[in-house]
């Protein structure tokens, strides 16, 4: 029988959390409803499910994913075989945040094993169940050696940010982003950053409005509208503007009823902090629907607010709630009047039949990713990177990217020494009009 090999022992162990996830995924969802009352569809389809998937592919590829990779050689060091070898970086700082505690903790900590590291997670404190759970897998399947769960609040994660790590991958507020970015830099640690930011949805006059409320409605709402790619507002077509919130009025009691708060389907806010902070950004005078609340259960309705001031405070930075204001635009350059004025944002939404506005506005904003025709569906696909650019972000992962974002790429050339042309070597009389022919025809 062969020896066992270190990306044996890392498939075993992916399966026996896999097994295990799967085992307590009843567990995980109560926990989830237990911390702000996500609802159950929603914890399958964006926590448990997405996990189960990111561990499946995983072990299925980690062998091709962790195999050297040849590339074709230069011919300036014929004869020679080239490869791309991907080692772990070490020991890896994983801070997960609390709108997906489970998914958003777990994904980057399967990668980074998978890929060799040794992880310190530290998940989040505002979501004490979910993190709870976490702990008690992973302490079940992992030495502490190889995975390690810390709990704790602020002060436990400027523990952690002030120790010497090999990399640290940071998903969370743009506020706290620079905090961390400042701490690895002490040290030239790299970093991922998952940020967020103010993610237009524009409309045009050739949208389908019907179903742009319906998939706009869905992206939003999810999660309480507590979600990094979700639309921030919306950037309509000035003469489509009535009609559309007639039709988004329509959506949002079709998805959640007359009364949000007995919907089974919508979670709450996470905390006191974050339900006040959203309240006191809504204008009642500026209301169009909803913005019923109840400080006790941390309720806050699905809430459409009138055009507003790009000054008020529900434009100035990213809103990470359920309140979706609704802008006019009726030429180009209003867009970009109203888009300029934020940094880049980590999703950007276009509804339109018109391919080649479509392909203008994807080619002259910077943002992270995106859809036409929808919300937030480009993250479900593993084969498309996902990460922010600028102030929403830095570096990306999903499927294969994520276990290179935890290796470092060692280039490696392997010369052969059955022939050795000499040209390179001093002295170099008479050689410079030579090589200078050599690398213009390479």
């Amino acid at each position: 029988m062969e020896p066992k090999t270190n990306i044996d022992f890392r498939k075993e162990t992916l399966t026996k959390l896999l097994n295990e996830v799967i085992l307590h995924e009843k567990e995980i969802i109560e926990a989830l409803y237990f911390d702000f009352k996500k609802p159950a569809f929603e914890t399958v389809i964006s926590e448990t499910g997405y996990v189960i998937a990111e561990l499946k592919q995983t072990i299925k590829n980690l062998n091709k994913w962790a195999k050297p990779k040849r590339v074709f050689p230069s011919l300036l060091n014929f004869p020679s075989k080239d490869y791309i070898y991907k080692e772990p970086y070490g020991r890896v700082l994983i801070i997960s945040p609390w709108n997906y505690p489970f998914q958003l903790a777990l994904c980057p900590l399967i990668s980074a094993f998978a890929a060799g590291n040794q992880v310190v997670l530290k998940p989040s404190e505002l979501t004490p169940k979910t993190s709870e759970i976490i702990e008690k897998i992973i302490s079940k399947i992992f030495i502490k050696k190889d995975v390690n769960v810390v709990e704790g609040g602020i002060e436990v994660a400027q523990q952690l940010l002030s120790e010497r790590w090999d990399y640290i991958f940071f998903t969370g507020s743009v506020t706290v982003g620079k905090i961390v970015a400042k701490a690895a830099a002490e040290n030239l640690t790299p970093v991922t950053l998952e940020l967020g930011g103010k993610n237009p949805c524009i409309i045009d006059e050739t949208a389908n409005l019907k179903l742009a409320a319906k998939r706009i409605v869905w992206g939003k709402f999810m999660n309480a509208g507590q979600t990094c790619i979700a639309p921030d507002y919306i950037l309509i077509q000035k003469d489509m503007k009535s009609h559309f919130v007639t039709y988004l009025k329509k959506e949002i009691t079709k998805a959640y009823g007359v009364d949000a708060s007995q919907s089974p389907d919508y979670a709450r806010i996470v905390n006191r902090k974050n339900w006040q902070r959203l309240v006191d950004m809504i204008e009642p005078e500026k209301v169009i629907f909803g913005s019923k609340s109840d400080i006790d259960n941390c309720y806050i309705s699905p809430t459409v607010i009138e055009e507003t001031s790009l000054d008020s405070d529900l434009m100035k930075d990213e809103i990470f709630g359920p309140i979706l204001p609704i802008l006019t635009y009726s030429t180009e350059k209003e867009i970009e009047s109203i888009i300029s004025k934020y940094e880049k944002p980590l999703a950007f939404y276009i509804f339109t039949e018109n391919r080649i506005f479509s392909k203008q506005m994807i080619q002259k904003y910077s943002f992270g990713g995106g859809c036409v025709n929808d919300t937030m569906v480009h993250f479900s696909n593993k084969r498309l990177p996902f990460g922010g650019v600028g102030h929403s972000g830095m570096g990306a992962y999903h499927g294969i990217l994520s276990f290179d974002t935890f290796s470092h790429k060692k280039s490696i050339l392997i010369k052969s020494n059955f022939l050795d042309l000499p040209f390179r070597y001093a002295p170099y009389k008479d050689k410079l009009r030579t090589i200078k022919k050599v690398l213009r025809w390479l």
